[in-house]
């Protein structure tokens, strides 16, 4: 759990620096950072993505991972609750419950989160979490000054997202292959993509309730058999 602590510290550390500088920054410089944050998102999920080695599995995770997620209103859920945080902070401008959600998705949905919460689990290896803190120490800083207080509380998502893959590593040893690893991290990179999206206001994409598909590849094996003969048999019609 070391490596989520310190996660989760640099995050809160990076918010506050970022809260600090958001007065002193306009309207227009604040606009012009979220776009460019946006367009290096989108980068980053979408390199993270092109690694599958399973298209199908990744269509199938997405599909899936949808109809659980919407089934659940994660996304709903997420944006309530920053809602709810917002209405205690006597804030009505919708920039808290905003900041929480968005900030809430980019940390956890990546590969660094994954993967480096796994290790931290299946090794006590946290120097990918270190790594992750000071990308997410940073990033925080620009998107605590042009989004507010709601990116701090993006901390306590991150512990507890990470934390449970943390501990629930050592129970799913024998099925977390590198394959199954390395899928999950590309479905988390095309999440971000979608994030991306949201930032650039392209097109509003629920990526909350898609966040069960990351977890969809761990079970995979026990389908696959299945999937590939509908594949076969969607070659055969169409």
């Amino acid at each position: 759990m070391l490596g989520t602590i310190v996660n989760s510290i640099a995050v809160i550390i990076g918010g506050t620096i970022g809260l600090l500088l958001r007065k002193g920054i306009s309207d227009r410089f604040k606009s012009t950072v979220m776009q460019g944050l946006g367009l290096a998102v989108f980068v980053i999920g979408l390199s993270g993505a092109l690694k599958t080695q399973n298209v199908l599995l990744m269509i199938f995770s997405i599909v899936l991972g949808g109809i659980i997620g919407e089934a659940m209103d994660i996304e709903g859920r997420l944006a309530s609750l920053g809602q709810w945080i917002e209405s205690k902070m006597g804030q009505g401008e919708g920039l808290v419950a905003k900041g929480f959600v968005m900030t809430s998705l980019i940390y956890c949905v990546g590969a660094m989160a994954i993967v480096g919460a796994l290790e931290s689990g299946l090794t006590g290896n946290h120097e990918t979490l270190y790594a992750k803190s000071l990308l997410d120490g940073v990033s925080s800083v620009i998107f605590a000054s042009t989004l507010g207080v709601g990116v701090l509380l993006s901390a306590v998502t991150v512990f507890v997202y990470q934390g449970l893959i943390t501990m629930a590593a050592g129970s799913l040893a024998m099925m977390l292959t590198d394959a199954v690893v390395l899928e999950m991290s590309a479905i988390g990179g095309l999440l971000i993509v979608g994030i991306s999206m949201n930032i650039l206001e392209i097109k509003k994409v629920p990526v909350g309730n898609l966040l069960p598909a990351v977890f969809i590849p761990v079970f995979y094996p026990f389908v696959e058999p299945f999937v590939q003969q509908v594949a076969q048999f969607l070659q055969t019609i169409i």
